[in-house]
């Protein structure tokens, strides 16, 4: 009987979450404001990470080069006299990323509050990159909404990017790039973006293995509860 009654009691209210509440003696609503906090802390964590100077540029893990076939062929252009303006193309080619990401914090952050009950019991229970899925879900496409018309301002001071363009869609029809490396624009955008949710993973890491770490009352109830 008390089997039954601990199973029937697991159902209703979410299975993992509510183990993983009953295991810390949290409630639902601890559990949901956990995961709304650590959400909100790896999305503005990464925003200020990534949106000032050097954010892209000077990170290995998010720089933006040259996509495939032309990053191998700008190589060759140090032995024509030509590295500085590439230089200057994969510098702006950041530049224009890094200005672009503080405009995401916006949406990160209502994506969190929109959140639902099940949204939040998957990130909870769903491994150490649940919340950075749920952040590309809901935000990819409103966010590359937001960053391409950013991207296009900063990209047009270089005169080298039109080229890049014309170039870019000349080797994109001998099928030696992708289609969305045709673009100058569109490729810093979603290289951008795969920056941001990169960071956002790494932020999501950090509260999962070491929620003590982080100061904070609510994360350490919530998340200690799932080690």
């Amino acid at each position: 009987m008390q089997r039954r009654k601990f199973t029937s009691g697991l159902v209703v209210v979410g299975g993992l979450w509510a183990l993983a509440a009953r295991a810390a003696d949290i409630t639902e609503s601890d559990a949901a404001l956990g995961v709304r906090a650590a959400l909100e802390r790896g999305a503005v964590a990464a925003v200020g990470l990534l949106g000032r100077d050097g954010g892209f540029l000077d990170n290995p893990k998010v720089r933006i080069e040259l996509p495939g076939y032309l990053n191998e062929a700008a190589k060759v252009l140090k032995y024509t006299g030509q590295q500085r303006r590439v230089d200057e193309l994969v510098t702006a080619m950041n530049r224009a990323a890094e200005a672009a990401v503080p405009q995401a914090k916006a949406l990160l952050v209502n994506a969190v509050k929109s959140m639902s009950v099940e949204d939040g019991r998957q990130i909870l229970t769903g491994g150490d990159n649940a919340a950075t899925q749920f952040f590309a879900v809901k935000t990819r496409a409103p966010l590359s909404d937001k960053f391409l018309p950013i991207v296009t301002r900063a990209t047009e001071k270089v005169s080298l990017a039109d080229k890049y363009n014309k170039v870019a869609g000349q080797v994109a029809s001998l099928g030696l790039l992708d289609k969305d490396e045709a673009n100058i624009q569109s490729y810093i955008t979603g290289k951008a973006l795969d920056g941001l949710y990169l960071v956002i993973g790494e932020e999501e890491r950090k509260i999962r293995q070491d929620p003590i770490g982080t100061g904070s009352a609510i994360l350490q109830k919530v998340f200690g509860s799932l080690r």
